[in-house]
């Protein structure tokens, strides 16, 4: 008999840092395998650093074999436009070693995942953090925030396809809330 468990891979894609995260979802609860970040070497080239994001997003995409992937939109700004080009760049290295293992891909856009979350579609970095903290019962806050924001398009790309439940989310937040208050 297989021990499978169903997991969600949410990536928040860089070209310096892509954050990521799997979380397993068993009886529509979800639990974080793992989290971290993809790091570049900054004085490589652009191809170079293509390709440290691939090997390093085929190595979780093996271990893990994930059944959902959800991946932020790119979106740009119009004070940093060179940022959603890098963005774009590891989004197609991303999305290549995805579609290779037959994944699908889903687009969230932030603000999407931030109000899946929060509830507000404009919560900072800081907030996400400890959203995602609590929300998952972690024992730190995930830093940098590329790992919090991966965590929280993982937990919308899950409460998307109905792999986690919502209710059960906020019911697993609310015990370990007052597990925390009452210290027990």
């Amino acid at each position: 008999m297989s021990n499978f468990i169903p997991s969600v891979l949410g990536i928040d894609p860089g070209l310096s840092l892509t954050g990521y995260a799997v979380l397993s979802v068993s009886n529509r609860l979800a639990r974080v395998l793992e989290a971290g970040v993809i790091k570049t070497t900054r004085k490589r080239s652009l191809g170079d650093r293509l390709v440290e994001i691939r090997d390093g997003i085929e190595e979780i995409l093996l271990q893990y074999k994930p059944i959902a992937l959800g991946m932020e939109q790119l979106f740009s700004h119009y004070k940093h436009p060179r940022t959603a080009i890098a963005m774009g760049h590891a989004r197609g290295v991303l999305m290549e070693a995805a579609a290779r293992r037959g994944l699908e891909i889903v687009s969230i856009a932030p603000k999407q995942a931030k109000k899946t979350i929060t509830g507000s579609g404009s919560a900072d970095k800081v907030q996400m953090q400890r959203a995602m903290l609590v929300e998952l019962g972690l024992n730190q806050m995930p830093d940098p925030p590329d790992v919090a924001d991966a965590l929280a398009i993982a937990c919308a790309d899950a409460m998307r396809t109905r792999m986690i439940s919502i209710q059960k989310l906020h019911l697993k937040i609310l015990s370990i809330y007052i597990k925390n208050m009452t210290g027990m």
